[in-house]
């Protein structure tokens, strides 16, 4: 390595542990590294532009503000209280199908934005059912982390895997004539719900044998709202599905979604209780856009300077004797580290490495798939590998007025991301990895 991949190398990384390190803002940091980039000569303003998928940010900006209409649906609300019809009052059970409730929205929302979607209603279940807040809002945050890779359009790392590797929406459901995330994941969410079942849900609180003991209303405010809301997401979601009909880009169908639903709820007006586009654009998490932006840039650095080649190189002979070592290293390595890292970061960088080990003909799917698995599963260890979990902490804290200590939360996120981990791990390996080694 020359001078200026060193600097490029430094750059990163420091960057990175100031992220990590939340000494300032993570999207601020994240900037200033990308800046950096660009003033001592790593990249050209152009080049760090052009590095940003433009496409992944239409996806998610699109999306969240279709999810921001969402949230003010009732939707959500109405879940809830179904579930909590479903579990007949049953305390345990009823943390379990919140849980699932979370993943499932989680899949085509972001996961911060569910777990604020869900928090306000599984609070006053929590205080009827004598539910304890912090293991159920932690499981309301590791469920939607969880299942956000599942689809293309719940979380970033998906999205990422499909601006390195070109994976349409079908392709996480069957790929190359095996089943992917989608269905591995479901079953290895139904496993580590019902580990965590036993573990610690099966004898708490005090069962209600009726919605009104909670003092909530079953009702949405707004039917024809919440049917037009609904409704739109669903055609932008079917239209995402058959992008390679269509023949446009991902971003722009998502982008076309929001902005025509945003004017039919403006042309509509005061005909249905809607929330102004201002305020939808107010609620957005402008400083997670800056900061994948500004992620996009960095990661294009090691690129240009060739780094992400370098560490390909090196990782090339471990993966050419033996793909199944290689991959368990890989996965078992992912796991506490992104734990302990934001994990996007990481996953986008091991992205870029694995595509380039293709050309010495390692197959690059499994490794792929085991690296997105491991770096979403993973991310739930701690509240620093995911910014959904910093989230559901702050509401626990908050709500129960007293701080969470370490030792708690690694009570509960320990046994969820090891079951999960090791769970997918062997499908995984069954389904994905020793077929290629045939």
């Amino acid at each position: 390595m020359d001078l200026m991949q060193w600097v490029a190398l430094a750059v990163f990384v420091v960057t990175i542990l100031v992220v990590i390190s939340n000494v300032v803002d993570n999207a601020v940091a994240a900037m200033v590294g990308a800046s950096l980039m660009i003033w001592i000569g790593v990249m050209s303003e152009i080049d760090a532009f052009q590095y940003v998928d433009w496409n992944v940010m239409a996806i998610l900006v699109s999306i969240w503000v279709i999810a921001g209409y969402f949230g003010k649906t009732g939707v959500p609300s109405w879940l809830a209280l179904q579930a909590l019809r479903l579990s007949g009052g049953r305390p345990g059970l009823l943390v379990m199908l919140l849980s699932v409730l979370a993943g499932v929205i989680s899949m085509f929302v972001d996961n911060v934005v569910t777990i604020l979607m869900m928090a306000p209603v599984a609070l006053p279940l929590a205080r009827a059912l004598k539910i304890p807040i912090t293991p159920l809002i932690l499981m309301i945050g590791f469920s939607a982390n969880f299942m956000g890779t599942a689809l293309l359009l719940g979380d970033l790392p998906p999205q990422m895997l499909h601006s390195v590797s070109g994976a349409e929406f079908g392709d996480f459901i069957w790929q190359f004539g095996r089943p992917s995330s989608f269905p591995i994941l479901m079953v290895t969410f139904a496993i580590t719900l019902g580990a965590m079942y036993a573990y610690g849900f099966r004898a708490i609180g005090r069962r209600v044998t009726s919605a009104g003991d909670v003092g909530i209303e079953a009702r949405i405010p707004d039917p024809l709202f919440a049917t037009l809301v609904v409704g739109w997401f669903l055609l932008t979601v079917l239209a995402m599905a058959f992008r390679e009909v269509l023949q446009m880009k991902l971003g722009f169908i998502a982008l076309t979604g929001a902005v025509t639903l945003v004017l039919l709820l403006e042309l509509l007006g005061k005909r249905v209780k809607a929330p102004t586009f201002e305020e939808i654009i107010q609620d957005l998490d402008w400083r997670a856009i800056f900061f994948y932006i500004a992620l996009f840039a960095l990661v294009g650095g090691l690129e240009k300077m060739k780094i992400l080649e370098l560490l390909a190189h090196g990782l090339t002979p471990i993966f050419q004797a033996n793909l199944a070592l290689g991959a368990t290293l890989l996965y078992w390595v992912t796991v506490p580290i992104v734990g302990m890292v934001e994990h996007d970061a990481y996953i986008l960088t091991f992205l870029y490495t694995i595509r380039d080990l293709k050309s010495a003909g390692v197959e690059s799917w499994p490794l792929w798939w085991m690296l997105v698995w491991a770096g979403t599963l993973g991310s739930n260890l701690t509240i620093a590998g995911a910014p959904a979990l910093f989230v559901a902490l702050g509401i626990c804290e908050r709500e129960e007025q007293r701080k969470v200590s370490l030792r708690e939360f690694l009570s509960w996120s320990v046994p969820f991301t090891l079951v999960a981990a090791g769970v997918c791990y062997a499908f995984g390996m069954l389904i994905w990895v020793l077929p290629y080694m045939k």
